[in-house]
């Protein structure tokens, strides 16, 4: 697969390359966007409203950074909303029942969504069963020790997670981040680099092109396939703690329908349902796009189901973006 943006043709002229469109595509919508809401609305452009951006989307962040290596395969992770749920409830009960240090809790946290992620990776391989299926099953399952731990919320009120949670970081002029966006960050940095820079990545690409011309290369598509559900796994749960950092609680209710807001950041960022083709950046910029969408509905005092119908119609537009794109490959493209 090429990695330059652009190549050049006899004419010599630039050109940009075919699977940089959608990501492109997204860049410009999201600006496009910000531009319209700036004009529109009244202090829709502060320096804190741009924070607040990701303030509000850094558990969807790292969510999304997670689905993105799955897609990339051609696999699909149903599982990663009830994995945040899971996760704020563990995390919920074993800092206030149990009593547990929150700097014992969070790897606990962590290592439960990887061996999720794992098992559902080991079985989609071994058994040769359909993603969907499988995680959709992990998705019940998870769902279900949600409410096994309890049927209620349960506020955090333990002094260092709520310190975690509630203390911020000056930018300047006013403008404040929490904890959970450097969090978010370094995980799309850390991702950016896995994709692009190491083995795991070019395999990725790789299973996500063929899986058959993968093996046939003798490429470890077992070891690939594992892990990047493990991975899908470490961000839901990741995720999951951002997100009790975000409400200071945990409810077996929490993020339910998550998955699917993860999946259209990822598509709306330019990644192929099909595999193959994607950037984590690209599905960060598609987490940005749906979560001003909300904001312009906020401030136009529209209705919340509003933001479902606009997620609904940008999805088939890029859908059949990729479709037009995609459907011709020009060699070198």
């Amino acid at each position: 697969m090429s990695t330059a943006v652009l190549d050049k043709r006899p004419t010599g002229l630039p050109r940009v390359s075919q699977r940089y469109f959608p990501v492109l595509a997204t860049l410009l919508l999201l600006v496009l966007m910000y531009l319209f809401g700036t004009f529109q609305y009244e202090g829709f452009a502060s320096g804190q409203g741009v924070a607040n951006l990701f303030i509000d989307n850094s558990y969807l962040i790292v969510v999304a950074v997670g689905m993105t290596f799955v897609i990339l395969t051609g696999g699909i992770d149903l599982s990663v909303g009830a994995v945040v749920g899971l996760s704020t409830m563990v995390a919920s009960t074993l800092l206030e029942d149990r009593g547990w240090s929150a700097l014992l809790v969070i790897p606990v946290v962590l290592l439960i969504g990887c061996t999720l992620g794992g098992l559902m990776g080991a079985v989609i391989h071994y058994y040769e069963i359909q993603p969907f299926i499988v995680t959709l099953a992990g998705m019940f399952l998870a769902r279900g020790l949600c409410y096994v731990i309890s049927t209620d919320s349960q506020s955090i009120t333990d002094g260092l997670y709520s310190d975690i949670a509630l203390k911020t970081i000056p930018l300047g002029g006013g403008v404040v981040i929490t904890y959970s966006v450097i969090v978010a960050l370094a995980a799309v940095l850390v991702a950016y680099m896995v994709l692009h820079y190491t083995r795991l990545g070019r395999n990725v690409y790789a299973m996500g092109g063929s899986k058959q011309s993968a093996m046939l290369m003798g490429l470890p598509v077992a070891r690939t396939t594992i892990a990047v559900y493990t991975i899908s796994g470490f961000c839901a749960a990741l995720g999951g703690i951002l997100f009790s950092f975000y409400a200071l609680s945990g409810s077996p209710n929490t993020a339910i329908g998550l998955e699917l807001d993860a999946i259209a950041a990822v598509v709306i960022g330019g990644t192929l349902l099909i595999g193959g083709s994607g950037f984590v950046l690209g599905s960060v910029i598609g987490v940005l796009v749906l979560g001003l969408i909300q904001t312009i509905i906020t401030f136009a005092n529209l209705e919340s189901y509003f933001t479902r119908i606009t997620i609904g119609l940008l999805l088939f537009a890029f859908i059949l973006l990729q479709r037009l794109v995609f459907a011709r490959r020009s060699p070198g493209s």
